[in-house]
């Protein structure tokens, strides 16, 4: 076997530990994962209460809201994402290891999406049917949000990473993401209002799924030097 093949497998090893470490973590501190989903729950659930059983304006409001609800439900787990590691000592560990750090920050985003990101997907469908959503709708907010979650996850990581052990970094935080989350709001929001006014939705998803790559690519390398330079 040659030294590139098993440089490869070594990588993906210690890939697949971090994955599992993190999930392990993530399910004993059960209050990270619920919170998310809690907070998605309640903030799109109290739309309909206030505006009314107006079925026609919940119809026009479901994309918008449901989609800000799971940006801002995976924005609350992200100042957390690097926080124990840094408080532990085990992420200069990560940076001194020989696999790239940009592969291990992958694998700390994909558990961010899986613990934070993929329940939003799930849960999506039970409240898209307070606003009135059909089945064709609902389908095509979970596969939008499928698309989107992971790049919110992984541009999250960027900002968690540039506030590490900065004081007030939730505030700062959001400064510096939420700007980058627009397009993912746009289009995730527009493939489903798509869908409910009976337009074509293949547009967003190319778009959703052009973001999801580029971000793939480049956030992990921008992590990775954002933490070399929160540890210096």
């Amino acid at each position: 076997m040659s030294k590139l093949s098993t440089s490869v497998l070594g990588a993906g090893g210690v890939m697949r530990a971090v994955l599992r470490r993190e999930l392990g973590l993530a399910i004993r501190q059960k209050g990270e994962v619920l919170t998310p989903i809690v907070f998605f729950v309640v903030v799109a659930s109290l739309f309909p209460l206030g505006v009314g059983p107006e079925s026609n304006l919940l119809l026009r409001m479901a994309p918008g809201v449901l989609w800000v609800s799971a940006l801002l439900a995976t924005m609350l787990s992200l100042p957390r994402m690097f926080a124990t590691d840094y408080l532990d000592g085990s992420l200069e560990q990560l940076v001194l290891s020989p696999t790239p750090l940009a592969l291990l920050v992958s694998a700390k985003s994909l558990a961010h999406f899986v613990m934070s990101g993929l329940p939003l997907v799930l849960v999506a469908p039970v409240l898209g049917l307070q606003f009135g959503l059909d089945g064709d709708s609902l389908e095509i907010l979970m596969l939008s949000l499928l698309l989107g979650t992971p790049t919110l996850s992984l541009i999250g990581s960027i900002g968690a990473a540039l506030t590490l052990g900065v004081r007030g970094a939730g505030v700062l935080l959001s400064l510096l993401i939420l700007p980058l989350y627009i397009p993912v709001l746009i289009f995730g929001a527009g493939a489903v209002e798509a869908q409910a006014a009976g337009f074509g939705v293949h547009g967003h998803f190319s778009l959703l799924a052009a973001l999801l790559v580029l971000s793939a690519f480049f956030a992990p390398l921008a992590t990775a030097a954002a933490l070399k330079i929160s540890l210096e």
